[in-house]
């Protein structure tokens, strides 16, 4: 692998920002670039021509430079293995009960646009920007190495690449793979479709949360938004009964499929859009102990931050509507977009509308797996309240 021999000069304000220890160059910021490839790994030096290290260069995107080194490293195949190596020690620390889980979670772990997620022995790769992209091969190279996998998976079918120039793309990179994948999350079996589920099979990034809604939960449950039924199959161990609630039927039939995988007969799976499932069951005056909400990303961007906090607002308002006095909601949100302050906002408001006082039980965000790089905020996205109607 070819050491950096272009040069991109950047200004004094994005200088401040990498030291500060934010991974990210802005196209705004950068005053040099020229004969430098798309995607090619680059020397970053601020005016006065100090080195400040080295980064992947995207072209067509608004992010230009991922700083990936300091100028001390020698950026080669023992750089990338050593980092992975580090990703793996991180997780063998934080990750239990499960085979499924995120081995690499990009900027968190010093790889910037870089994810791969570990389904017992298959793995899912995504390459976000033309700098990891072109190391493909290598990150499949380096994983057959320690890994010895069944399956190695691109699901490089996500927008993030349509921003940097990059075609929409998945397959198997590496083995085969059965259709669908068994893993087991927190003692709980699971079926997973590789190629076809959401993100790179499941949400991974909920782990955690659904340990906290076991805990919690009693009673009638509810879980809208169920996809394959994650948080459900937590409850139903300790809930009398459980409603599961999504609009696609093909989730709903996974979510069936895990249910019985795992001998569970109390959850009823329901087709239904949940705006409408919870508006009609606030009519019929029903009541449930423990609600879970844990909707798509309502804000994919700031230009639409305001349409979604009134969504996000009404569904918490028509969920507390539906909860027995004692009862535990437990909501979150994956906008980033959305601020943690402005989530409280939202339930404080929703709250006073239904004249119900809400006691704060738990503040929770993404399985530590998905750790939060203190100095990119762009890491912290998911938000998970446990809330107690008093």
């Amino acid at each position: 692998m070819n050491e950096p021999v272009k040069t991109v000069t950047i200004s004094g304000r994005a200088e401040t920002r990498l030291r500060a220890g934010h991974l990210w160059v802005f196209s705004g910021d950068v005053v040099d670039a020229r004969d430098v490839e798309n995607g090619a790994i680059v020397r970053i030096r601020n005016r006065r021509g100090d080195l400040l290290g080295y980064a992947l260069y995207s072209q067509h995107s608004n992010i230009t430079l991922r700083w990936i080194a300091d100028r001390r490293e020698r950026i080669d195949r023992t750089f990338w293995r050593q980092r992975l190596m580090a990703a793996e020690a991180f997780r063998q620390r934080v990750v239990s009960d499960t085979d499924a889980f995120r081995l690499v979670f990009g900027e968190s772990d010093l790889l910037p646009s870089l994810i791969i997620d570990r389904y017992g022995r298959c793995f899912v790769i995504q390459t976000l920007t033309p700098g990891m992209d072109a190391l493909k091969s290598l990150w499949v190279d380096l994983l057959v190495e320690l890994y010895q996998p069944s399956a190695i998976i691109a699901r490089n079918d996500v927008k993030a690449r349509q921003l940097e120039g990059l075609s929409l793309e998945k397959g198997v990179l590496y083995g085969s793979t059965p259709e669908n994948v068994e893993v087991t999350i927190n003692g709980i079996r699971f079926r997973v479709d590789l190629l076809g589920g959401q993100k790179t099979g499941t949400f991974l990034d909920q782990r955690e949360n659904y340990r906290a809604a076991r805990r919690w939960a009693r009673g009638r449950g509810l879980d809208g938004f169920c996809y394959t039924g994650g948080f459900a199959l937590h409850m139903a161990s300790a809930c009398q009964s459980v409603v599961a609630v999504d609009t696609s039927t093909e989730a709903l039939d996974q979510g069936k499929h895990n249910a019985a995988l795992n001998g569970i007969e109390s959850i009823e799976f329901v087709e239904a859009n949940v705006f409408d499932f919870l508006r009609d069951r606030v009519r019929a005056k029903d009541r449930f102990d423990i609600i879970v909400l844990d909707p798509p990303a309502f804000a994919k961007s700031r230009a639409a931050l305001e349409g979604a906090l009134r969504g996000y607002k009404e569904i918490n308002l028509r969920a507390l509507r539906l909860l027995a006095p004692g009862g535990i909601l437990i909501t979150c949100s994956c906008s980033y977009h959305l601020s943690e302050s402005m989530f409280l906002d939202i339930l404080v408001a929703a709250a006073a509308d239904t004249h119900r006082r809400l006691r704060l039980l738990e503040k929770r965000t993404q399985a530590r797996d998905h750790p939060i790089l203190l100095s990119m905020p762009e890491t912290h996205y998911l938000k998970c309240f446990v809330l107690q109607v008093m």
